[in-house]
């Protein structure tokens, strides 16, 4: 006979499953041009822009003096590893921006338009901010980083109608942070975002994507990354003498990955899931070469 319990659980069951159809449906692409959800996709995003540039004003730039207008030469600092995050972040904010647009029903021509530049334009008004800070400037380079991003994904689109070749980061703490936690970060969420000594950022291939008819699974990829160590300031110069016991070098790898993106699921749930998290450089096995000629092997690299 059925009692309480199996009730509850019978009733818990179905309002999931509905809950979860909903959700489901609610992720699901349109194949159309779904009017309310690109109104909401511009209104969120317009938002989200401005309240960002907001934001990043009081915390970033009011405790510095304002200047006029003037451009700043940083190509030659943090051996490029700041040019190389701003490819990515360029990269995979325009990328976030051509996926929703896909999800609204929004034309190809469309997503490539407004959505795969949102990276550029958002980091184009950064770089503006900075322009008028006497602390730091506009940076013709930054820019040329940002269209670089923004070119990737419009041109494989272009030429592939995919994304064959993707931009992850990696990421592990080092002994420099400690040592300037002002400039490098102090904690793990900042050490993420300033400690270029422990950022990898990588090139993660597709080899099926080349392979069409080969058996190679659909998800591996083959990455090589940069990365750099060794820095405690933009330049090689000395802080209290530190920079002196620190040489400064490139690093190369070369490793596995694994494109979250083409695991075959039917859930839209765990799609989008993975198309978040596919950001991240999958741990694998690396070889490592410095610009010394040094070659190590690292049985797991993150």
């Amino acid at each position: 006979m059925c009692n309480i319990k199996h009730i509850c659980i019978v009733f818990f069951v179905t309002i999931s499953t509905v809950a979860q159809s909903k959700f489901e449906s609610f992720l699901t692409p349109s194949d159309t041009l779904n009017l309310p959800r690109r109104n909401a996709v511009i209104i969120s995003e317009s938002s989200t822009m401005g309240l960002s540039l907001l934001g990043l004003n009081q915390l970033w730039y009011v405790d510095y003096p304002r200047s006029k207008f003037h451009t700043l030469n940083d190509a030659d600092e943090w051996l490029q590893m700041d040019k190389v995050g701003h490819v990515f972040s360029s990269y995979q904010i325009g990328r976030a921006g051509a996926n929703i647009l896909n999800w609204s029903g929004v034309s190809k021509k469309n997503q490539l338009v407004y959505g795969s530049t949102l990276g550029f334009t958002f980091l184009t008004a950064v770089e503006v901010f900075d322009g008028f800070s006497e602390e730091w400037g506009f940076s013709w380079s930054d820019m040329a980083a940002n269209a670089a991003g923004t070119g990737l994904y419009v041109g494989q689109e272009l030429l592939w109608e995919e994304q064959r070749i993707t931009l992850k980061y990696s990421f592990h703490q080092t002994k420099y942070a400690p040592q300037r936690p002002d400039k490098l970060g102090e904690g793990f969420i900042e050490e993420m975002l300033k400690d270029y000594n422990g950022q990898t950022y990588w090139l993660s291939a597709n080899v099926h994507s080349f392979f069409k008819e080969s058996q190679i699974p659909k998800w591996l990829n083959v990455a090589i990354g940069y990365g750099a160590e060794g820095m405690l300031t933009g330049k090689s110069e000395t802080v209290n003498n530190l920079i002196i016991s620190h040489q400064r070098k490139r690093q190369f790898y070369l490793s596995l990955d694994v494109d979250l993106s083409r695991i075959e699921t039917k859930s839209h749930v765990l799609k989008t899931i993975f198309e978040v998290f596919n950001v991240i450089k999958v741990p694998f096995p690396t070889l490592e070469l410095d610009d010394r000629g040094v070659l190590k092997v690292h049985p797991v690299y993150f």
